[in-house]
């Protein structure tokens, strides 16, 4: 969390504001000011304050009136009550209610310094105790399935990052879930009541992009018919999300930056320079730094945009997730296509933890949706289960157990592949003998199959819905 915080000032008289922002000036945080109570609700509505120094004669409200608002708020700030020695008693009614401290006027710059450091403190203090209560141990979050440790800490970057305006740079492979990531940050920030804009830089036309970013007018180019507004202008007050950033193209990346840093822009075509105040969250499957040192991502924009790296884990490193997030769908897609499926068998799910997900949680989503579709029944077996494969080789990920069970005696004296047939009358039906091939190497690998699909090269599935054919 950044050390710069956000301090509102509460008062009608401007004589004080200007007092108590000389006063506070010295600590370097962000001031803000409101000469009456509805002023302070709006801005309370629409920006994160870590601190209130709160005025309880205003002209239009009571100041215990905005403390209720602000301790009834998801992330309240720390309250200071100012007030006169008339009024005394208020005061201190206004901590019994959760005020943090109240001050008496006239206070010299030096209890109120070491008051509003108090504050903010206890502010932060109590931000982070909620932030770990909230995601500790959680097996949802914001669109998320699963309580591994991993999702864990991403739960708490993106529950703490939400509330500041810092950009965000997500990393990960494709499937790991950056732009649900993208859409938490915003869901959980003061701009969830604006748009969340989405951008894949990899999809768009290179040709196309600067309009598409930042709007065109009529005649701009060839098939500008009318004028068109960009996502700066739709996503002004919420947050503009870039994924695959590092596929724009460089030039335009100059201009991004620009209006990073200066929240300014012109639309394709036009003189016009506009304005919009936008949280930018960026992300990448291939590594930033690689592509910084390649030459496709440049790297003043990369680091003005990397404030909060963000690194979402492999579905491979997440454990016990992929099978909660396999019952998340398989609950989900149930419903939707009216199967009876209620649950997995134990194999199946021992094969889904053991299994890499070189796809990840995009994958493991299809391969539970292909399984609804095709097939129906209370449990899902593992005949059941689509060819999971890489390069052709199915399952190649799962290891042999590491003590095989002995082949019988029959199974070791039996030939790998059996005899050529000497007459046509000898010859065998492909299916029989296709059988006994892998029975064999069944028995050979000890009765496991998925050890026994790995080395015939085929899905367990496969082998499972043979099985069934032949009893």
């Amino acid at each position: 969390m950044s050390n710069a915080r956000t301090i509102l000032i509460v008062e009608d008289s401007a004589a004080l504001v200007m007092t108590y922002q000389a006063q506070l000036q010295p600590l370097g945080h962000a001031l803000l000011t409101a000469s009456t109570g509805k002023t302070a609700l709006d801005v309370l509505a629409e920006r994160t304050i870590d601190c209130i120094l709160l005025d309880l004669k205003l002209p239009d409200m009571d100041g215990m009136t905005i403390l209720e608002k602000a301790r009834a708020m998801p992330s309240p700030p720390s309250v200071i009550v100012v007030t006169a020695n008339a009024s005394l008693g208020t005061a201190v009614q206004a901590v019994r209610i959760g005020a943090y401290d109240y001050l008496v006027k006239p206070f010299p710059a030096a209890r109120l310094l070491t008051t509003v450091t108090n504050a903010l403190a206890t502010t932060d203090l109590k931000r982070e105790v909620e932030t770990f209560r909230r995601t500790s141990e959680k097996a949802e979050f914001c669109g998320f399935v699963g309580r591994s440790l991993p999702m864990q800490q991403v739960y708490r970057t993106i529950d703490t990052a939400a509330r500041s305006t810092a950009s965000v740079f997500i990393t990960g492979e494709s499937g790991t879930g950056k732009e649900i990531a993208a859409e938490a940050l915003h869901q959980l920030s003061p701009r969830s009541k604006k748009e969340f804009v989405a951008l894949n830089c990899g999809a768009i036309p290179r040709d196309l992009m600067e309009s598409v970013i930042f709007g065109h007018v009529k005649g701009a180019f060839t098939g500008a018919t009318s004028d068109q507004e960009g996502a700066a202008a739709r996503a002004d007050g919420g947050t503009l999300f870039l994924d695959e950033l590092g596929e724009m193209d460089p030039q335009l990346q100059t201009k991004l930056l620009r209006f990073i840093q200066t929240g300014t822009y012109d639309r394709v075509g036009e003189n016009r320079t506009r304005r919009a105040d936008i949280r930018f969250v960026a992300a990448t499957n291939r590594s930033p730094e690689a592509a910084v040192r390649e030459g496709r991502l440049r790297e003043d924009l990369y680091y003005r945009l990397n404030v909060v790296p963000l690194h979402m884990p492999p579905l491979r490193e997440r454990g016990l997730d992929a099978v909660l997030i396999g019952r998340h769908f398989l609950q989900l897609y149930a419903e939707s296509e009216n199967r009876r499926f209620k649950a997995f068998a134990p194999e199946v799910e021992q094969y889904f933890q053991s299994y890499r997900w070189p796809g990840n949680v995009r994958q493991l989503q299809n391969v539970v949706r292909n399984i609804v579709v095709m097939h129906d029944g209370d449990v899902v077996g593992m005949e059941m289960l689509p060819v999971m494969s890489e390069g052709g080789k199915a399952a190649a990920e799962i290891p042999a157990p590491a003590t095989a069970v002995p082949p019988t005696a029959a199974a070791r004296s039996a030939p790998a592949i059996y005899g050529e047939a000497q007459s046509a009358d000898a010859i065998e039906p492909l299916a029989v003998a296709e059988r006994r091939y892998i029975e064999q190497a069944i028995e050979l690998c000890g009765g496991n199959i998925h050890w026994a699909s790995r080395q015939l090269g085929i899905s367990p599935s496969t082998i499972y819905r043979k099985k069934e054919g032949w009893t």
